[in-house]
């Protein structure tokens, strides 16, 4: 079984590669379609849009949240395409591991002119 560190180099590496092909100025849809597709040609397991629920007061809540991607079951990834992440993005992201019970994260901003500077790595 890998390492989180291994999965999110995973992640980085096949991200990176999008990035290096379509460069910033594309729509966080095509980035997301394209890291798909990147993932499963490298063997990369995940589910994309997979559905979080939202538990309140012991009720399971459908509220329509998803997770971008939930990569080997255990790495949530939350895509951005935005000049300048903000404080709001890490918070969301940190909101989806716990929906997720997930203990690792990747906001990945594709906005950026080196794919290096948009890329976030949370741990709850």
């Amino acid at each position: 079984m890998l390492t989180d560190a291994e999965v999110t180099r995973e992640i980085i590496g096949a991200a990176i590669e999008v990035h290096r092909r379509l460069g910033p100025g594309l729509l966080e849809s095509a980035y997301e379609e394209c890291l798909a597709c990147e993932l499963t040609m490298r063997g990369v397991p995940f589910e994309r849009q997979k559905p979080v629920p939202v538990v309140y007061e012991d009720r399971q809540l459908e509220c329509g949240y998803r997770l971008d991607f939930l990569v080997r079951g255990r790495v949530v990834v939350e895509l951005k395409a935005v000049d300048v992440l903000a404080p709001i993005h890490d918070a969301i992201l940190l909101t989806y591991l716990r929906l997720a019970h997930c203990r690792v994260g990747l906001l990945i901003n594709f906005h950026v002119t080196v794919l290096r500077r948009g890329i976030r790595r949370l741990v709850l």
